[in-house]
Protein backbone atom coordinates (compact mmCIF):
# COMPACT_ATOMS: atom_id res chain seq x y z
CA UNK A 1 0.00 0.00 0.00
CA UNK A 2 1.56 3.31 -0.60
CA UNK A 3 0.69 6.72 1.66
CA UNK A 4 -1.42 8.35 -1.49
CA UNK A 5 -3.72 5.41 -1.23
CA UNK A 6 -4.09 4.40 2.69
CA UNK A 7 -4.95 8.35 2.58
CA UNK A 8 -7.76 8.30 0.02
CA UNK A 9 -9.32 4.86 1.44
CA UNK A 10 -9.97 6.96 4.40
CA UNK A 11 -11.32 9.89 2.96
CA UNK A 12 -13.16 7.84 0.30
CA UNK A 13 -14.87 5.38 3.33
CA UNK A 14 -16.07 9.28 4.87
CA UNK A 15 -17.60 11.16 1.87
CA UNK A 16 -18.68 7.74 -0.15
CA UNK A 17 -17.20 8.50 -3.50
CA UNK A 18 -13.89 9.17 -5.07
CA UNK A 19 -11.25 11.71 -3.73
CA UNK A 20 -11.96 15.02 -4.66
CA UNK A 21 -8.54 15.90 -5.52
CA UNK A 22 -5.22 14.72 -6.90
CA UNK A 23 -3.07 13.89 -4.78
CA UNK A 24 0.72 13.41 -4.03
CA UNK A 25 2.05 11.84 -0.79
CA UNK A 26 5.86 12.41 -0.08
CA UNK A 27 6.64 8.71 -0.92
CA UNK A 28 5.56 10.28 -4.21
CA UNK A 29 2.46 8.05 -4.81
CA UNK A 30 -0.24 9.47 -6.54
CA UNK A 31 -3.73 9.38 -6.47
CA UNK A 32 -7.18 10.82 -7.95
CA UNK A 33 -8.26 12.51 -10.69
CA UNK A 34 -6.02 13.62 -13.48
CA UNK A 35 -8.23 16.73 -14.24
CA UNK A 36 -8.50 17.58 -10.18
CA UNK A 37 -6.88 20.29 -8.37
CA UNK A 38 -3.75 19.27 -7.68
CA UNK A 39 -2.67 18.66 -3.09
CA UNK A 40 0.84 17.68 -2.40
CA UNK A 41 1.34 15.96 0.92
CA UNK A 42 4.95 16.98 2.03
CA UNK A 43 5.28 15.55 5.46
CA UNK A 44 3.36 13.21 7.67
CA UNK A 45 3.48 16.38 10.20
CA UNK A 46 1.05 17.47 7.68
CA UNK A 47 -1.37 14.15 8.22
CA UNK A 48 -0.85 15.04 12.50
CA UNK A 49 -2.27 17.96 12.81
CA UNK A 50 -5.38 17.15 10.99
CA UNK A 51 -5.78 14.06 13.23
CA UNK A 52 -5.49 16.20 16.05
CA UNK A 53 -7.49 19.03 14.41
CA UNK A 54 -10.10 17.42 12.21
CA UNK A 55 -11.42 19.60 8.99
CA UNK A 56 -10.26 23.58 8.62
CA UNK A 57 -7.89 24.05 11.43
CA UNK A 58 -5.65 21.34 11.20
CA UNK A 59 -5.31 21.49 7.05
CA UNK A 60 -4.98 25.34 7.58
CA UNK A 61 -2.13 24.91 10.03
CA UNK A 62 -0.27 22.05 7.87
CA UNK A 63 -0.88 24.65 5.00
CA UNK A 64 0.40 27.95 6.37
CA UNK A 65 3.98 26.00 7.46
CA UNK A 66 4.17 24.35 3.83
CA UNK A 67 3.48 20.95 4.91
CA UNK A 68 1.00 20.61 2.50
CA UNK A 69 0.26 22.69 -0.41
CA UNK A 70 -2.07 23.12 -3.73
CA UNK A 71 -0.18 22.62 -6.56
CA UNK A 72 -2.88 24.38 -8.20
CA UNK A 73 -4.64 27.86 -7.86
CA UNK A 74 -5.64 27.99 -4.82
CA UNK A 75 -9.14 29.69 -5.32
CA UNK A 76 -10.09 27.26 -8.06
CA UNK A 77 -8.84 24.05 -5.48
CA UNK A 78 -11.11 25.36 -2.20
CA UNK A 79 -14.11 26.17 -4.45
CA UNK A 80 -13.97 22.77 -5.83
CA UNK A 81 -13.87 20.95 -2.47
CA UNK A 82 -16.32 23.23 -1.07
CA UNK A 83 -19.10 21.97 -3.82
CA UNK A 84 -17.98 18.48 -3.76
CA UNK A 85 -18.89 18.71 0.04
CA UNK A 86 -21.94 20.46 -0.67
CA UNK A 87 -23.29 18.52 -3.68
CA UNK A 88 -22.84 15.28 -1.07
CA UNK A 89 -23.81 16.77 2.01
CA UNK A 90 -20.92 16.32 3.78
CA UNK A 91 -21.17 20.09 5.56
CA UNK A 92 -21.08 18.94 9.50
CA UNK A 93 -21.60 15.43 9.72
CA UNK A 94 -19.52 13.37 12.01
CA UNK A 95 -16.65 10.64 11.18
CA UNK A 96 -18.78 7.00 11.35
CA UNK A 97 -17.17 4.43 13.60
CA UNK A 98 -15.82 3.11 10.15
CA UNK A 99 -14.05 6.09 9.35
CA UNK A 100 -12.65 6.43 12.97
CA UNK A 101 -10.87 2.97 13.09
CA UNK A 102 -9.37 3.91 9.62
CA UNK A 103 -7.36 6.56 10.97
CA UNK A 104 -6.90 5.18 13.82
CA UNK A 105 -4.97 2.37 11.41
CA UNK A 106 -3.76 5.09 9.68
CA UNK A 107 -1.90 6.97 12.49
CA UNK A 108 -0.50 3.64 13.84
CA UNK A 109 1.01 2.47 10.50
CA UNK A 110 2.72 5.85 10.31
CA UNK A 111 3.41 6.69 13.66
CA UNK A 112 1.09 9.81 14.09
CA UNK A 113 0.31 9.28 17.52
CA UNK A 114 1.71 11.30 20.36
CA UNK A 115 1.79 14.49 21.22
CA UNK A 116 0.45 16.95 18.75
CA UNK A 117 2.91 19.64 16.69
CA UNK A 118 2.96 22.72 18.68
CA UNK A 119 0.80 25.59 16.84
CA UNK A 120 2.68 27.71 13.51
CA UNK A 121 4.18 30.60 15.01
CA UNK A 122 1.86 32.48 12.81
CA UNK A 123 -1.13 31.41 15.09
CA UNK A 124 -2.50 34.05 17.50
CA UNK A 125 -1.95 33.45 21.01
CA UNK A 126 -4.06 35.57 23.00
CA UNK A 127 -4.56 35.19 26.92
CA UNK A 128 -7.36 36.77 29.64
CA UNK A 129 -10.55 37.46 30.13
CA UNK A 130 -12.21 37.05 26.67
CA UNK A 131 -13.26 41.29 25.39
CA UNK A 132 -10.72 42.54 28.63
CA UNK A 133 -9.35 45.64 27.39
CA UNK A 134 -5.54 43.73 27.25
CA UNK A 135 -7.09 40.73 25.59
CA UNK A 136 -9.02 43.20 22.61
CA UNK A 137 -5.15 45.10 22.25
CA UNK A 138 -3.82 41.50 21.94
CA UNK A 139 -5.65 40.28 19.36
CA UNK A 140 -6.10 44.11 17.46
CA UNK A 141 -1.99 44.49 17.86
CA UNK A 142 -1.78 40.17 16.35
CA UNK A 143 -3.66 41.09 13.27
CA UNK A 144 -3.17 45.45 12.49
CA UNK A 145 0.82 45.36 14.00
CA UNK A 146 2.16 43.17 11.58
CA UNK A 147 3.65 46.00 9.46
CA UNK A 148 2.57 48.98 8.29
CA UNK A 149 4.93 48.30 4.93
CA UNK A 150 3.08 44.97 4.28
CA UNK A 151 -0.46 46.38 4.54
CA UNK A 152 1.04 48.90 1.97
CA UNK A 153 1.35 46.13 -0.25
CA UNK A 154 -2.36 45.27 -0.25
CA UNK A 155 -4.00 48.09 0.59
CA UNK A 156 -4.89 51.15 -2.04
CA UNK A 157 -3.13 54.33 -2.12
CA UNK A 158 -5.93 55.54 0.60
CA UNK A 159 -5.30 52.69 3.11
CA UNK A 160 -8.65 52.02 3.86
CA UNK A 161 -8.90 48.02 5.01
CA UNK A 162 -12.96 47.48 4.61
CA UNK A 163 -15.33 47.29 1.26
CA UNK A 164 -14.75 50.04 -1.12
CA UNK A 165 -17.99 51.16 -3.45
CA UNK A 166 -17.82 50.69 -6.83
CA UNK A 167 -19.69 52.66 -8.99
CA UNK A 168 -18.06 52.35 -12.67
CA UNK A 169 -17.13 49.77 -14.66
CA UNK A 170 -14.62 51.82 -16.58
CA UNK A 171 -11.08 49.81 -16.48
CA UNK A 172 -9.41 52.96 -15.66
CA UNK A 173 -11.67 53.47 -12.44
CA UNK A 174 -9.48 52.17 -10.04
CA UNK A 175 -9.60 50.33 -6.54
CA UNK A 176 -8.97 53.83 -4.84
CA UNK A 177 -11.66 55.54 -6.47
CA UNK A 178 -14.18 53.02 -5.28
CA UNK A 179 -12.28 53.72 -1.82
CA UNK A 180 -12.86 57.01 -2.67
CA UNK A 181 -16.54 56.84 -3.53
CA UNK A 182 -17.04 54.58 -0.08
CA UNK A 183 -15.44 57.22 2.06
CA UNK A 184 -17.71 59.54 0.45
CA UNK A 185 -20.39 58.12 0.79
CA UNK A 186 -19.73 57.50 4.94
CA UNK A 187 -19.19 61.38 5.04
CA UNK A 188 -22.02 62.36 3.66
CA UNK A 189 -24.78 59.81 5.51
CA UNK A 190 -23.49 61.32 8.48
CA UNK A 191 -24.04 64.76 7.51
CA UNK A 192 -20.49 66.04 6.93
CA UNK A 193 -21.95 67.97 3.49
CA UNK A 194 -24.08 69.91 5.53
CA UNK A 195 -21.97 72.35 6.91
CA UNK A 196 -18.31 72.71 7.19
CA UNK A 197 -16.09 72.40 10.77
CA UNK A 198 -18.20 69.89 12.49
CA UNK A 199 -16.75 67.20 14.84
CA UNK A 200 -16.60 64.26 14.12
CA UNK A 201 -15.57 60.70 15.52
CA UNK A 202 -13.95 57.91 13.69
CA UNK A 203 -14.45 54.76 16.29
CA UNK A 204 -11.73 52.12 14.66
CA UNK A 205 -10.09 54.59 12.71
CA UNK A 206 -7.25 51.59 10.82
CA UNK A 207 -4.82 53.84 9.36
CA UNK A 208 -7.05 56.87 9.11
CA UNK A 209 -8.78 56.89 5.51
CA UNK A 210 -11.70 58.31 6.39
CA UNK A 211 -10.25 60.96 9.36
CA UNK A 212 -8.25 62.08 7.09
CA UNK A 213 -10.77 61.98 4.18
CA UNK A 214 -13.78 63.83 6.47
CA UNK A 215 -10.81 66.85 7.30
CA UNK A 216 -9.90 67.19 3.91
CA UNK A 217 -12.65 66.77 1.99
CA UNK A 218 -15.60 68.22 4.46
CA UNK A 219 -13.06 70.56 6.79
CA UNK A 220 -14.14 68.32 9.74
CA UNK A 221 -12.69 68.22 13.15
CA UNK A 222 -11.83 64.56 13.56
CA UNK A 223 -10.96 62.57 16.17
CA UNK A 224 -9.94 59.03 15.47
CA UNK A 225 -9.41 56.16 17.68
CA UNK A 226 -7.80 52.93 17.71
CA UNK A 227 -5.76 50.53 19.53
CA UNK A 228 -2.83 49.89 17.26
CA UNK A 229 0.22 51.93 17.89
CA UNK A 230 1.45 50.99 14.83
CA UNK A 231 -1.64 52.48 12.96
CA UNK A 232 -1.45 55.49 15.03
CA UNK A 233 2.37 56.31 14.07
CA UNK A 234 1.36 56.02 10.37
CA UNK A 235 -1.59 58.05 11.03
CA UNK A 236 0.22 60.41 12.59
CA UNK A 237 2.94 60.61 10.07
CA UNK A 238 0.39 61.40 7.15
CA UNK A 239 -1.12 64.49 9.57
CA UNK A 240 2.23 65.79 9.57
CA UNK A 241 2.50 65.73 5.53
CA UNK A 242 -0.76 66.85 5.09
CA UNK A 243 -0.93 69.55 7.83
CA UNK A 244 -3.94 68.54 8.90
CA UNK A 245 -2.57 68.50 12.59
CA UNK A 246 -5.28 71.40 13.20
CA UNK A 247 -8.07 69.10 12.51
CA UNK A 248 -7.80 65.42 12.93
CA UNK A 249 -6.39 64.36 16.09
CA UNK A 250 -5.34 60.33 16.54
CA UNK A 251 -5.31 58.48 20.05
CA UNK A 252 -4.69 55.27 21.03
CA UNK A 253 -7.98 54.54 23.14
CA UNK A 254 -10.09 51.99 23.17
CA UNK A 255 -14.24 52.44 22.80
CA UNK A 256 -14.98 52.12 25.88
CA UNK A 257 -12.85 54.99 27.25
CA UNK A 258 -13.72 58.08 25.24
CA UNK A 259 -13.96 61.20 27.34
CA UNK A 260 -15.69 63.60 24.43
CA UNK A 261 -18.54 65.37 24.65
CA UNK A 262 -21.39 64.24 22.21
CA UNK A 263 -19.97 64.94 18.57
CA UNK A 264 -21.67 66.50 15.30
CA UNK A 265 -21.64 63.24 13.64
CA UNK A 266 -19.73 59.38 14.47
CA UNK A 267 -18.78 56.62 12.10
CA UNK A 268 -17.26 53.38 12.74
CA UNK A 269 -15.93 50.61 9.61
CA UNK A 270 -15.84 47.12 10.42
CA UNK A 271 -14.76 47.66 13.88
CA UNK A 272 -17.89 46.41 15.40
CA UNK A 273 -16.85 42.79 14.34
CA UNK A 274 -14.33 43.10 16.92
CA UNK A 275 -16.14 43.86 19.92
CA UNK A 276 -17.66 40.66 20.69
CA UNK A 277 -21.00 39.85 21.27
CA UNK A 278 -21.77 40.76 24.87
CA UNK A 279 -19.88 44.17 24.91
CA UNK A 280 -21.90 44.88 21.34
CA UNK A 281 -24.72 46.37 23.86
CA UNK A 282 -22.20 48.82 25.23
CA UNK A 283 -20.55 49.67 21.93
CA UNK A 284 -23.87 50.56 20.46
CA UNK A 285 -24.82 52.83 23.67
CA UNK A 286 -21.08 54.36 22.89
CA UNK A 287 -22.14 54.95 19.40
CA UNK A 288 -25.33 56.99 20.87
CA UNK A 289 -23.74 58.15 23.63
CA UNK A 290 -20.98 60.14 21.75
CA UNK A 291 -23.20 61.85 18.54
CA UNK A 292 -25.52 64.93 19.34
CA UNK A 293 -29.47 64.99 19.89
CA UNK A 294 -30.46 64.58 15.91
CA UNK A 295 -27.15 63.60 14.83
CA UNK A 296 -26.10 60.48 12.43
CA UNK A 297 -24.16 57.74 12.81
CA UNK A 298 -22.66 54.90 10.12
CA UNK A 299 -21.24 51.96 10.90
CA UNK A 300 -20.23 49.41 8.28
CA UNK A 301 -19.71 45.80 9.31
CA UNK A 302 -19.50 42.34 8.42
CA UNK A 303 -22.37 40.05 8.91
CA UNK A 304 -22.49 35.59 9.52
CA UNK A 305 -25.94 33.89 9.13
CA UNK A 306 -27.02 32.21 12.28
CA UNK A 307 -24.73 28.81 13.20
CA UNK A 308 -21.89 27.87 13.89
CA UNK A 309 -18.93 30.05 14.19
CA UNK A 310 -19.77 33.11 14.32
CA UNK A 311 -15.95 34.25 14.33
CA UNK A 312 -15.40 33.32 10.58
CA UNK A 313 -14.82 29.77 11.30
CA UNK A 314 -11.65 27.84 12.97
CA UNK A 315 -8.91 28.96 10.69
CA UNK A 316 -9.77 33.03 10.70
CA UNK A 317 -10.63 32.62 14.97
CA UNK A 318 -7.11 30.98 14.87
CA UNK A 319 -4.92 32.89 12.76
CA UNK A 320 -6.26 36.35 11.81
CA UNK A 321 -8.86 37.97 13.78
CA UNK A 322 -9.20 36.00 17.42
CA UNK A 323 -12.19 37.26 19.41
CA UNK A 324 -14.65 38.42 16.42
CA UNK A 325 -17.75 38.06 16.44
CA UNK A 326 -20.35 38.46 13.35
CA UNK A 327 -24.00 37.86 13.45
CA UNK A 328 -27.17 38.22 11.43
CA UNK A 329 -27.80 41.91 10.28
CA UNK A 330 -31.15 42.22 12.06
CA UNK A 331 -30.06 41.41 15.29
CA UNK A 332 -27.28 44.08 15.06
CA UNK A 333 -30.05 46.64 13.81
CA UNK A 334 -31.76 45.57 17.20
CA UNK A 335 -28.42 46.40 19.34
CA UNK A 336 -28.70 50.10 17.43
CA UNK A 337 -32.27 50.54 18.83
CA UNK A 338 -32.13 49.46 21.89
CA UNK A 339 -29.16 51.71 22.42
CA UNK A 340 -31.67 54.53 21.70
CA UNK A 341 -30.87 55.01 18.03
CA UNK A 342 -33.31 55.40 15.09
CA UNK A 343 -31.84 52.75 12.16
CA UNK A 344 -33.03 54.66 9.11
CA UNK A 345 -31.19 52.45 6.59
CA UNK A 346 -29.31 49.26 5.42
CA UNK A 347 -27.28 48.97 2.83
CA UNK A 348 -26.17 45.28 1.39
CA UNK A 349 -22.81 45.20 0.35
CA UNK A 350 -21.24 41.72 -0.27
CA UNK A 351 -20.66 42.47 -4.19
CA UNK A 352 -18.91 45.48 -3.51
CA UNK A 353 -16.00 43.06 -0.90
CA UNK A 354 -16.06 40.88 -3.54
CA UNK A 355 -14.34 43.47 -6.23
CA UNK A 356 -12.39 44.90 -3.27
CA UNK A 357 -10.98 41.40 -2.22
CA UNK A 358 -10.17 40.42 -5.96
CA UNK A 359 -7.62 43.72 -6.16
CA UNK A 360 -6.41 43.25 -3.04
CA UNK A 361 -5.38 39.52 -3.86
CA UNK A 362 -4.49 40.38 -7.23
CA UNK A 363 -2.20 43.32 -5.80
CA UNK A 364 -1.07 40.62 -3.06
CA UNK A 365 0.10 38.03 -5.49
CA UNK A 366 2.13 40.50 -7.30
CA UNK A 367 4.27 41.53 -4.79
CA UNK A 368 4.54 38.29 -3.31
CA UNK A 369 8.41 38.45 -3.16
CA UNK A 370 8.25 41.54 -1.41
CA UNK A 371 5.76 40.21 0.96
CA UNK A 372 7.56 37.36 1.97
CA UNK A 373 10.94 39.37 2.66
CA UNK A 374 8.49 41.61 4.88
CA UNK A 375 6.66 39.38 6.97
CA UNK A 376 8.21 35.58 6.14
CA UNK A 377 6.44 32.72 4.06
CA UNK A 378 5.01 31.01 6.70
CA UNK A 379 2.74 34.95 7.02
CA UNK A 380 2.53 35.12 3.35
CA UNK A 381 0.88 31.75 3.28
CA UNK A 382 -1.72 32.99 6.28
CA UNK A 383 -2.78 35.79 4.19
CA UNK A 384 -3.04 34.05 0.62
CA UNK A 385 -5.32 31.99 2.41
CA UNK A 386 -6.94 34.07 4.24
CA UNK A 387 -8.00 36.60 1.05
CA UNK A 388 -8.94 33.35 -1.10
CA UNK A 389 -10.87 32.07 1.81
CA UNK A 390 -12.36 35.85 2.48
CA UNK A 391 -13.44 36.42 -1.24
CA UNK A 392 -15.42 32.70 -1.20
CA UNK A 393 -17.52 33.63 2.11
CA UNK A 394 -18.60 37.16 0.85
CA UNK A 395 -19.32 35.55 -2.77
CA UNK A 396 -20.97 32.30 -1.71
CA UNK A 397 -23.21 33.92 0.99
CA UNK A 398 -21.77 32.42 3.86
CA UNK A 399 -20.23 36.29 5.12
CA UNK A 400 -22.16 39.97 4.28
CA UNK A 401 -21.37 43.43 4.70
CA UNK A 402 -23.88 46.28 5.66
CA UNK A 403 -23.50 50.03 6.02
CA UNK A 404 -25.68 51.18 9.01
CA UNK A 405 -27.25 54.74 9.27
CA UNK A 406 -28.91 55.60 12.36
CA UNK A 407 -29.85 58.74 14.35
CA UNK A 408 -30.14 59.68 17.48
CA UNK A 409 -33.78 61.31 18.58
CA UNK A 410 -33.81 64.41 19.41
Amino acid sequence: MTVARDIADVIEHHIGGEIPVHLTAWDGSVVGPDNAPHVAIYSADALRRIIWHPGELGAAQAYVTGELDVVDDLDDALTHVWEVAAARGLSGIRPSPRVLFDVARLALRYRLLGLPKAPPASQARVRGRLHSRARDRAAISHHYDLSNDFYELILDEHMAYSSAYWTSDNPEYTLADAQADKLDRVCRKVGLDSAAGQRFLDIGCGWGSLSLYAAEHFDARVVGVTISREQKAFIDERIAQRGLADRVEIRVQDYREIPDPPFDAVASLEMGEHVGEQNYATYAQVLRDKVIPGGRVCIQQMSRPEGKHPGGGPFIESFIAPDMYMRPVDRTVQYLTDAGLRVDDVEEMAEQYVRTVDVWYDTFEKNWARAVDLVGDEMARVWRLYLVGGRMAFRDGRMGVEQITATRPR
